[in-house]
């Protein structure tokens, strides 16, 4: 899932839960393609790879992520601002509000996706009608 911030999505899949994120999260900024140019992708350490961090760069957008521990030769970034990515978080949590959603009981993908869906419109609707 990418988020704008900490209330509006901007693109969601549904993956198998034994694949890694970083391809997965490289799929999706290809949707997203050169749409936030000039903006920051706050991300966290599994999607640190070189691929997705060159991918980011050439989509015109920089990326906030901590190397790994082992790297031989870290990178410096922005730890003001990688506090934000946090947002993400917070949001996945509020979704998993939803019972639904949090215990996965449905077989098929889609309809787990479509109750996934439901709670994004409900999670959007909220400030509007609270």
């Amino acid at each position: 899932m990418i988020v704008a911030n900490e209330t509006t999505p901007v693109a969601i899949m549904l993956s198998a839960g034994d694949r890694h994120d970083g391809p997965q999260g490289r799929i999706l900024l290809d949707e997203i393609g050169t749409l936030f140019a000039g903006s920051r992708v706050l991300m966290d350490r599994a999607y640190e790879g070189a691929e997705t961090r060159a991918q980011v760069i050439s989509q015109g957008m920089s990326h906030v992520v901590p190397p790994k521990k082992n790297r031989r030769d870290p990178w410096e970034y922005d730890r003001e601002a990688y506090r934000r990515r946090n947002e993400v978080e917070r949001y996945h949590r509020r979704l998993k509000g939803s019972r639904r959603v949090a215990t996965r009981y449905d077989k098929l993908d889609v309809m787990f996706f479509s109750f996934v869906l439901l709670a994004v419109i409900f999670e959007m609707l909220r400030p509007v009608v609270v």
